[in-house]
């Protein structure tokens, strides 16, 4: 649990934006792995790979509960508390801008982006984990950064902390 738990979480966080709901998936993956493991089978796949697949799921269940029953934007604002109180507005608006931008994405995109490029797992992994081939992962992270290019294009500027004229 110490070696995957960071990274369970990790994961959900950025699948959810809650932090809250992020540990709660956390717990839930360990139960479910604990309540799992008589019927273990080696060389199946890869335990971290189950693991992921299984907070996937839970991250899934989660988001469709969230479409029926509240505001898709809620709980998009992530603070970073080191920065002073402008590198710390910026970094909010820029993470907050990340964080919409991802959360419109269909979930398969999300995942397959989340997988990749923030928890910085393999694509063959990644593949795994989301029971595809290489080739269709490689597809859904190249539709899914087409999306949030132009998501966020108009934004480049703000986004790269680029300083305004006569500031």
């Amino acid at each position: 649990m110490r070696r995957h738990l960071g990274r369970i979480t990790s994961l959900a966080k950025r699948m959810l934006g809650d932090a809250a709901e992020a540990e709660d998936i956390g717990q839930e993956v360990f139960l479910r792995a604990w309540r799992e493991a008589p019927r273990w089978r080696p060389g199946a796949a890869r335990f971290e790979t189950w693991l992921h697949r299984v907070a996937l799921n839970l991250c899934y269940d989660r988001l469709r509960r969230r479409r029926e029953f509240s505001d898709p934007s809620a709980g998009l604002g992530l603070v970073d508390p080191d920065p002073g109180p402008m590198e710390a507005l910026a970094a909010r608006q820029r993470a907050a801008a990340v964080q919409k931008a991802l959360a419109a994405l269909p979930e398969r995109q999300k995942a397959a982006i989340v997988l990749v490029s923030f928890q910085e797992m393999p694509q063959a992994q990644a593949a795994a984990a989301l029971e595809l081939s290489v080739e269709a992962l490689e597809s859904l992270l190249a539709r899914g950064r087409r999306a949030l290019k132009a998501a966020l294009a108009g934004q480049q500027d703000d986004l790269l902390g680029a300083v305004e004229p006569g500031e």
